[in-house]
């Protein structure tokens, strides 16, 4: 795939909600993103939220985090297009992913484009896309991705991905979002005051 000559680059953000490092979630999502930059130019950032620390999880209201986390919250409502992944933990995604988009402004990822990706200890956890993350962009008024990404254990050794069906399909789930994406981008370039 081509991009259009001297295309902006698409400002893409990845949040990952995993607890600790190192992290398959994390390493997934890193693979998305190399997956994504071969396929067109992109500013790409990898916001972990196990690193953003007390300031973010001691926070009960945005007014609250400190000047990391605001900027990290700012680069998501900005982005031309999120990343949103999460370990599958209890059958869902952690409380660092909920309590991270529950600090994003409520209008802040209104028809932004969100590629989903989890990753979960068995392939019986794969539906935490569709039960569980679908539902809370949904609520947000974000545009995700029809394709999401579930990995499970098996799909790895420690965090190195080993199945290659993955490749296949986080090419095929880049290759549907980066059209939406830069067509979003472009209406909003020419919608909004610079």
């Amino acid at each position: 795939m081509t991009s259009a000559p001297h295309a902006e680059p698409l400002r893409v953000v990845a949040v990952v909600g995993s607890v600790r490092t190192p992290s398959r979630t994390t390493a997934l999502v890193e693979l998305v993103l190399r997956t994504l930059a071969a396929q067109t130019p992109a500013e790409t950032r990898l916001i972990e939220l196990h690193t953003l620390g007390p300031a973010f999880t001691g926070a009960a209201e945005r007014e609250q985090v400190g000047a990391d986390v605001e900027e990290a919250l700012r680069a998501v409502e900005s982005a031309d297009l999120v990343i949103a992944a999460t370990p599958v933990f209890r059958g869902s995604y952690t409380g660092l992913f909920k309590h991270f988009f529950d600090l994003v402004d409520q209008y802040g990822l209104a028809a932004k484009p969100v590629l989903l990706a989890a990753t979960g200890g068995s392939d019986r956890h794969a539906l935490v896309i569709e039960h569980a993350m679908r539902p809370l962009f949904g609520f947000l008024q974000a545009w995700t991705a029809p394709a999401g990404i579930y990995l499970s254990s098996g799909d790895f050794d420690g965090t190195t991905v080993l199945n290659p069906e993955v490749y296949e399909r986080i090419e095929m789930a880049v290759a549907d979002v980066v059209p939406i994406a830069r067509a979003l981008a472009a209406v909003r370039s020419h919608t909004l005051p610079v």
